[in-house]
C-alpha cells in the first residue's frame, strides 16, 4: 500500500528546491516554516491523520499542475491532489510524494452557446459556481454544503441538490481536462480520451491523472423553491418512516425528501432535544409549482403530533446554504459512515433507527435520503445505489471523545449491516471501513484504466487498510 499510515517524521536532509522549475504558485518543502500550514489548513475535518508528503505544491495555474507532475516523474514521487479539502478522510494527505493543492487555482467561465460551465476543482459549487450561473439564467447541482470543492465532488459521483430527479452531477460533466502521468494535458470527452472521462465520473481519489478544469452541462434555473419540515419525537420514527417509504415513489421527482435525526433547541437547552425531521424542498418553474409538488406531505398519519410543520413556505437557495452550514460547522471533528440500504422496508426501518434515535453528540445528525423511484445511470465508474441512502455524521470539538463517538458509529453500522448494500466514497472512510462501492464490472474497467494510464504509480491509489481487499463488503471476505 504506497498510503500506509505511520508517524510522520522530518527528512534528515533538507529537500533540495528544484531551479529548473518556475512556479506561479509555490513549492513548500519540509524545511519551510508554514509547511504545516500547507499541509493541513485546507483540511475541513480537523480530526487529521499525521499523513505528511514530501513537498506541497500550492498550484496557481494549469501550468502549474503540468510542471508539478512532470516534476514528480522526475523525482519518482507519487502525486496525491485536493481540490475542496472536504474530503471526511482527508484522501489528499498520504505519507510521502508530492500534494498538489489546487486552492489557489481558479478557473470559471460560461458559454453561452453551448450552455456549458468550465471550472477549476476548487471552485466552490454554492458559493462560487451557483452564483456565477444565476447570473446567466443557469443552474448546477452542486453539493449542499456550499463551501464543497467541485473536484472531489464530482470524481466521486457527486450527491447534489435533487439528486433524486436531476441526476448525478457526475452525469452533468461533458469533459474533463486532464493531466496525465506523463505530464500532458489533454481532453477527455465521449469521443477523445473516452476511458479518462468514463473514469473521471465516479473514481474518486484513484483517478489516474489531475483533472484541470470540469466541462459541465447546466439547466435552466428553477423559478420557485418550496419546503416543508415536519419535526418529530424520536417514537415516532417508524410509523412515519412506513409511511415515507410507502409514499416516496408517488411524490414528483422535482422534490428532494431527507430525513433527518438531529437534535434542536428544547427546554433543556441549545440542541437539547433529541428529534427527527421530515423534509421535502421542491425546485420548481414558478412557487406554486413548488408548493403544489409538496401536496402528499400532507398524508402523514403521524402529522397530528408533529413538533412543528413548516408546510411548502417559500424558500432560497441561500437559506438552504446557510442550514447546511450551521450544521456543518467548520472546525471541529468529524467521523461519517455510510450506506446504501436495501431490502423489505420493515427491516430496513428497524435497522436504521438508531442511527437517527439515539445520536451521541448534540451536533451529530442522520441523514436518510430517497434515491426512489430508481434511475438508470450513465455508464461512467460511478456505479452503485439503492433506493435510499443513509449518512451518518458525528460533529464534536474535543479530541477525548472520538472512542466514544467512534464506537456508537462503528456499532450502528454493524446493525444496518443485513440490509446494506455498500457505501458512497463520499462519506466513506477506507482506513477504517471498507465496503463495495462499485459495480464489479466498473471496478475491473477502472482498473485496466489505471493500469494503462498510469503503470507506475504516479498517482496516489484508494488510501484504504486492506487494499487486497477494495470493492468488497468487509463482512462477505
Amino acid at each position: 500500500m504506497r498510503c500506509a499510515r505511520k508517524a510522520y517524521r522530518a527528512p534528515d536532509k533538507e529537500v533540495p528546491m528544484p531551479t529548473s522549475v518556475d512556479f506561479d504558485g509555490r513549492l513548500v518543502l519540509p524545511q519551510d516554516p508554514d509547511f504545516e500550514e500547507a499541509v493541513t489548513s485546507r483540511v475541513f475535518n480537523h480530526r487529521r491523520p499525521d499523513r505528511r508528503p514530501d513537498a506541497v505544491l500550492l498550484a496557481a495555474s494549469e501550468r502549474d499542475i503540468v510542471e508539478g507532475v512532470r516534476l514528480a516523474k522526475e523525482r519518482g514521487w507519487t502525486v496525491a491532489v485536493r481540490s475542496g479539502g472536504h474530503a471526511w478522510a482527508a484522501w489528499s494527505l498520504c505519507d510521502g510524494g508530492l500534494l498538489i493543492d489546487l486552492g489557489d487555482y481558479h478557473h470559471l467561465e460560461y458559454d453561452p452557446e453551448t450552455r456549458v460551465a468550465s471550472a477549476s476543482p476548487s471552485t466552490k459549487g454554492g458559493d462560487e459556481l451557483t452564483p456565477f450561473l444565476a447570473q446567466h439564467g443557469r443552474f448546477f447541482n452542486g453539493g449542499h454544503c456550499p463551501t464543497v470543492g467541485i473536484g472531489g465532488f464530482l470524481l466521486q459521483g457527486g450527491q447534489g441538490w435533487n439528486q433524486r430527479g436531476w441526476g448525478w452531477g457526475a452525469e452533468s460533466v461533458v469533459a474533463v481536462d486532464v493531466v496525465t502521468a506523463e505530464g500532458e494535458l489533454i481532453r477527455c470527452d465521449a469521443q477523445q480520451n473516452s476511458d479518462l472521462y468514463w473514469a473521471a465520473r465516479g473514481s474518486g481519489p484513484s483517478f489516474p491523472g489531475v483533472v484541470t478544469k470540469f466541462h459541465l452541462a447546466t439547466r435552466p434555473i428553477y423559478g420557485g423553491l418550496a419546503h416543508t419540515v415536519q419535526v418529530f419525537a424520536p417514537e415516532d420514527f417508524t410509523e412515519v418512516m412506513t409511511w415515507m417509504y410507502e409514499v416516496t415513489h408517488d411524490i414528483p421527482d422535482n422534490v428532494e425528501i431527507v430525513v433527518v435525526g438531529m437534535h434542536v433547541d428544547g427546554p433543556d437547552g441549545p440542541r437539547s432535544l433529541p428529534v427527527f425531521l421530515v423534509t421535502g424542498l421542491a425546485f420548481g418553474d414558478t412557487l406554486e409549482d413548488a408548493q403544489r409538488s409538496l401536496a402528499l406531505f400532507r398524508t402523514n398519519p403521524a402529522l397530528s403530533r408533529a413538533l412543528d410543520v413548516k408546510d411548502a413556505a417559500p424558500s432560497t437557495l441561500a437559506e438552504q446554504r446557510e442550514a447546511q452550514l450551521e450544521n456543518n460547522p467548520e472546525g471541529h471533528q468529524y467521523i461519517t459512515e455510510n450506506a446504501w440500504v436495501d431490502g423489505d422496508p420493515a427491516e430496513v426501518i428497524e435497522a436504521i433507527r438508531p442511527l437517527f434515535t439515539e445520536l451521541p453528540t448534540p451536533k451529530a445528525f442522520t441523514i436518510w435520503m430517497s434515491n426512489l423511484p430508481m434511475r438508470p445511470l450513465q455508464d461512467m465508474a460511478f456505479s452503485l445505489q439503492t433506493g435510499a441512502y443513509v449518512a451518518s455524521y458525528c460533529v464534536y470539538e474535543d479530541p477525548a471523545e472520538y472512542p466514544a463517538n467512534r464506537a456508537w458509529i462503528d456499532a450502528c453500522f454493524m446493525g444496518a449491516q443485513p440490509v446494506t448494500a455498500g457505501q458512497y466514497l463520499g462519506d466513506s472512510d477506507f482506513t477504517h471501513r471498507q465496503l463495495k462501492f462499485m459495480a464489479d464490472e466498473n471496478f475491473a474497467k477502472l482498473q485496466a484504466i489505471i493500469t494503462a494510464r498510469d503503470p507506475e504509480g504516479r498517482f496516489q491509489r484508494y488510501l484504504a487498510s486492506d487494499p487486497a481487499n477494495l470493492n468488497r463488503n468487509h463482512w462477505e471476505i
